[in-house]
């Protein structure tokens, strides 16, 4: 019953270059928002089919500047969307990095805790004359049901 999905070992060198890049990548990156959920769910989106009206109404308003206000910076529209641009094929290349991450992550946890049960499992059989008992009582915590509250995030009285 053993389990290996990743067998994964990164160098002293390694880590230190994928630390450099992400310093670097925070550092060059360092002007990206933080929104906040609310501000999320307060902005107007711009979606597959509203980005091809966008295009078009920008280049519409660039071949007739006189019925541009002065109130409408038409230059800042056209350069978030030039930076749009730029930002997009970074930004899947980072949530592909992310996901292979993550699910890297989540290999590496399974792993453990598959090797993690089938311990469990032989300190019970075999620990039991070996002098385990207290040790065995100690891990076995983990299978004892939470408190009632405690499953929906709260803390019992």
């Amino acid at each position: 019953m053993s389990q290996n999905l990743i067998s994964l070992t990164l160098t002293d060198g390694q880590l230190a270059a994928v630390d450099a890049a992400l310093e670097a990548l925070e550092a060059n990156l360092a002007r990206l928002l933080s929104l906040e959920a609310a501000e999320r769910r307060g902005l107007t989106k711009m979606g597959a089919k509203s980005e091809a009206f966008c295009r078009q109404t920008l280049m519409a308003l660039m071949q007739n500047p006189q019925v541009v206000p002065a109130s409408l910076d038409l230059a800042e529209a056209n350069e978030d969307l030039r930076m749009l641009d730029q930002l997009r094929p970074r930004l899947a290349r980072l949530q592909r990095l992310s996901a292979r991450a993550a699910d890297t992550e989540m290999a590496l946890g399974s792993d453990v805790m598959t090797a993690s049960l089938v311990g469990y499992g032989l300190l019970k059989i075999a620990g039991q004359h070996q002098g385990l008992d207290s040790l065995r009582r100690e891990l076995s915590s983990r299978f004892k049901p939470a408190p009632r509250g405690a499953q929906a995030g709260t803390q019992p009285s």
